[in-house]
Parts: C-alpha cells; sequence; structure tokens
C-alpha cells in the first residue's frame, strides 16, 4: 500500500502531477524557514506542521530525505527599510544575533510542542553571506544584475524579456508589477523599473548587520539567502520547493529569477504551497484583534476561544483540512476538532487492547479496502481530511468490535495485527500525533508550554499589562498551577 503512486500540485504548472524525484529513492526538501526576529505565530505554525506532515509521509514511503528549512536572521526589510532583526534589537535593547537566538529558540520550542521532526540542515542566512555575495557576481557576469551606488539590483525587463519565466509562478503581468521587494524606500530612484529588486544592498553608516563585499558594505537581499542556501546544499536544481502562499510573490518569483539568472537552471522540479490560516472567516489582523497566538490559544486567554485546546488537538485541527486549502479557525471548529482528537486517542487504544482468533471474511475485506483508500488519499497530494475521513471508518468498526455489534470471529488475526500496525503508523509517523493522555509525553508537552505561557506573562509585566498577567496567573490557578516569582526567575508547579 505505501508502493502506490504519489501525486503532488505543482503551484508552478498549476497542475497535479506524479511525483518522480531527480535520484530515485533520494529526495531534496528546501521549506522557507522563520524571520526571527519575534515570536512565531500560528499561520507560520501551520505552514510547518503541513511540511512537516510531507516530511513525514515521504520518510514513511521510504524515501531518503535530505530536508533544508533556513533561519532568516537578515535581510528581511520592513516597508520602511529597516531590518526586521535590527528593528527587534532596537525596541528590545539587544544585540540582533541576541534577538535572532531568542526567538529561534522559541520556534524550536514550538515545533517541539507540535511533535515536528527537525529538519536535515537548518541554515542561518548571516552564516552564508559568502554563498550569497557568489551568487550576486554570478548573475552579474550573465548580464541580469546592474550595480548603481553600491548596491546590486536584479534587472527584471531584461530577464523577462530573455528568459521569459518571470512572473510564472505567481501569475503576474510584468507591466502590472508594482514595488513590492522591500527595498529601502529611500533606493526606490536607484531602480530602472519598480520590479527590480536589490541582491545587494549598501548600508547606511548606522545599520547593524553589514559585511564587506565587491561593491559596498552591505547586506543581502532577502530573496537571495534562499537561491544560495538551497543551491549549497540540495544542489542547482532539486525536487520540492515549499513555503506560505504568502511566499509566491516576490520572495518564491525572486527565488526562481535568481537561480535561473546565475545558472540558467529552475531551482526546483515541485513547488509545494501552504494557504492561509483564517479566524472567524476573516485574515488574521493585529490591527482589528482579529488573531490569536499559539500560547493564547494553549492556555484559553484570549476572548476568541472559550478555553485552552492543547497542542494535538490544534494539531488534528490543522489535519482536517487540506495544506492547499484555506483552514478557518474558529472556537467551534477548535471544540469539535477536540473531540474528533480524543475519539481517535480512544480508538487507538481500543484497538490495542482487541484479540481475534477469527477466520476473518467480508470484515477483514473492508479493512483492506478502507486502509487502502487512506494511503490512496495521501497519495493525492497528501490529503489529509480524506484520509481521516477513513480512518475515522476504521475507529466506528473498531468501536463495533468492541461493544459487541460486530463479532470479533469476523476478523482474522492477520488482519487484526495488519490494522494495529496501519494505525500506528499513520497516528504516530506519519501525522505526528501524540496521546497527552500518557504521562511521558504529556509531561514534555506540559513542560514547553508552560516555559512560552511564562514567557508571555513576563512579557505582560515587561509592558505593565497587569490585567493579562493576572489573568494568566488566575486562569493557572484554576488549573492548581502556581506560578512563584524569584531572583531566578519564575517557576512553577502543581498544587
Amino acid at each position: 500500500m505505501k508502493n502506490s503512486e504519489l501525486k503532488v500540485y505543482n503551484s508552478l504548472t498549476r497542475t497535479k502531477e506524479v511525483f518522480k524525484p531527480i535520484t530515485e529513492g533520494y529526495v531534496g526538501m528546501y521549506v522557507c524557514g522563520p524571520t526571527v526576529y519575534n515570536d512565531v505565530h500560528l499561520g507560520n505554525c501551520r505552514t510547518f506542521v503541513s511540511f512537516d506532515l510531507i516530511y513525514r509521509y515521504l520518510l514513511h514511503k521510504g524515501y531518503k530525505i535530505r530536508y533544508v528549512r533556513n533561519i532568516t536572521d537578515v535581510g528581511h526589510l520592513l516597508d520602511d527599510g529597516e531590518d526586521r532583526i535590527s528593528k527587534g534589537a532596537r525596541l528590545e535593547q539587544l544585540e540582533p544575533m541576541e534577538v535572532v537566538q531568542k526567538y529561534t529558540n522559541g520556534f524550536h520550542k514550538m515545533m517541539e510542542i507540535f511533535n515536528t521532526k527537525k529538519p536535515s540542515i537548518e541554515p542561518r542566512a548571516t552564516a552564508h553571506i559568502i554563498e550569497q555575495i557568489d551568487m550576486v557576481k554570478q548573475i552579474l557576469d550573465n548580464g541580469y544584475a546592474y550595480i548603481e551606488n553600491g548596491s546590486v539590483y536584479f534587472d527584471t525587463l531584461k530577464f523577462a524579456k530573455e528568459k521569459k519565466v518571470y512572473g510564472k509562478l505567481s501569475g503576474r503581468i510584468i507591466e502590472d508589477l508594482i514595488s513590492e521587494s522591500r527595498d529601502n524606500l529611500k533606493n526606490q530612484s536607484e531602480k530602472r523599473h519598480p520590479s527590480d529588486f536589490a541582491i545587494w544592498m549598501k548600508a547606511s553608516d548606522d545599520h547593524i548587520m553589514k559585511w564587506p563585499s565587491p561593491w559596498s558594505i552591505g547586506f543581502p537581499g532577502w530573496h537571495l539567502e534562499c537561491s544560495a542556501m538551497s543551491t549549497k546544499y540540495l544542489g542547482k536544481t532539486f525536487d520540492i520547493h515549499g513555503g506560505g502562499n504568502d511566499l509566491k510573490f516576490p520572495h518564491h518569483e525572486n527565488e526562481i529569477a535568481q537561480n535561473v539568472g546565475s545558472c540558467d537552471c529552475q531551482p526546483c522540479n515541485y513547488w509545494l504551497h501552504t494557504n492561509m490560516l483564517l479566524m472567524n472567516g476573516k485574515k488574521m489582523s493585529k490591527s482589528d484583534g482579529n488573531t490569536i497566538s499559539p500560547p493564547e490559544l494553549f492556555s484559553g486567554n484570549s476572548p476568541h476561544v472559550s478555553k485552552g485546546f492543547s497542542p494535538m488537538a490544534v494539531k488534528f485541527f490543522m489535519l482536517q483540512s487540506h495544506y492547499n486549502s484555506t483552514m478557518d479557525l474558529t472556537n467551534e471548529a477548535l471544540l469539535a476538532a477536540e473531540k474528533g482528537y480524543k475519539r481517535l486517542m480512544e480508538a487507538s487504544k481500543t484497538l490495542s487492547n482487541l484479540e481475534s482468533n477469527g477466520k476473518g471474511n467480508t470484515l477483514d475485506e473492508e479493512f483492506t479496502s478502507l486502509m487502502q483508500q487512506a494511503y490512496g488519499d495521501m497519495d493525492d497530494d497528501f490529503n489529509t481530511p480524506k484520509a481521516l475521513s477513513r480512518i475515522f471508518e476504521i475507529c466506528t468498526k473498531v468501536n463495533s468490535l468492541k461493544e459487541g455489534h460486530i463479532s470479533l470471529d469476523e476478523l482474522s488475526p492477520e488482519k487484526l495485527a495488519e490494522v494495529k500496525v496501519f494505525f500506528r503508523e499513520f497516528i504516530e509517523d506519519i501525522f505526528g500525533l501524540l496521546d497527552e493522555s500518557t504521562s511521558g509525553d504529556n509531561s514534555e508537552i506540559m513542560s514547553g508550554l508552560m516555559d512560552l505561557i511564562i514567557e508571555l506573562r513576563g512579557n505582560a509585566r515587561t509592558n505593565k499589562d497587569w490585567t493579562s498577567s493576572d489573568l494568566i496567573r488566575d486562569k493557572l490557578a484554576e488549573l492548581e498551577i502556581q506560578l512563584k516569582d524569584g531572583k531566578d526567575g519564575t517557576n512553577w508547579s502543581l498544587k
């Protein structure tokens, strides 16, 4: 069942294609990681949980995988031209690398809480300045970039005219492109066309993060790091490039331009994109209050939820939507997901305790059909909602066997053993769901959650937001969790 043909939706061709890796049995996959200037938000978590699922399923099918997910720690600019890391350092009165380390640690902690696997390689942009400078040189040598006042800009008009690929991924027409490259606004006059984007930027005297280059003391453009690092670790053309749908333009479109502009080769064969996370039917937005952070979702410290939800219930909620479709987070949907997750865990326990000496007949065939369909759903562009529906059909039959509505004599021992293995592999190995009722797993999750909640409360106290700080303390007290503030920080214990 694991060897059926896998199809994936390729964003570049807008079609579902049979997945054929460049080297049989091996997969190279690059996923754009976080810009570590702030806490990871829930939409990012959805993306990384989705690609963890894809990673897990490819491993389950027997592929050897090099999974590269970067850390962006320089070059990602705000609309006013300020580097996100530098702004975070200025606001928190820290060194830029302190900001990077703080939020990288937080990101890793959140990925552990959601039980995602670590990538094979996690490169940082600041550790690959040489590779980025080399790629700029290649693009200049090939005539697809120009130098202005120490900065280097990609010539999109020339590239689009000669290579005919710019705009293919995002569907943009170059005549309609506006300046969305997040380059420093004061440098717009240096560009030959608004759609041109910086691949190296000359730094001002007060810019903190800067390096020497043949053109100026400056820093690389945001798009350049992924082109340089994916090429270094996966080759000029690899199998899968993933990221959020919001990265199609300008980030991924410009990645393609840089790779083609430097080596005349497409960076990858399959582009996979996760879709947007909505809340209450609308795009998440801090300005109108329509947002929730992972710690707030776990603790229930938000007006948008009636209670706190466990990480595995939230992860199960994410699995109920296809990675390439929008997902609407509502309190009602989370409550339903929590029930579904618990039902799945209970069925798993029931199944593990079943024994059969039956000969088996049509029930064996029904289980075989459902298991084959679940694998077929996963091979159809990792369709977790459909696969879950097959698994819940199995849950119904398992409960019927337990309650005696179906006789165990109708199920052969061999098929029962096969179903047990299937269930464990899907729930644990592919979906990455943990049984939170077991003490070992639960203690690790609890510890990680409490670290996040204590950090959230500490930020509230630092900002003199005593209302939020007291609310967190009181909510924890209701759960019989006591916080103790001391000179070495805040500790927690169960009452």
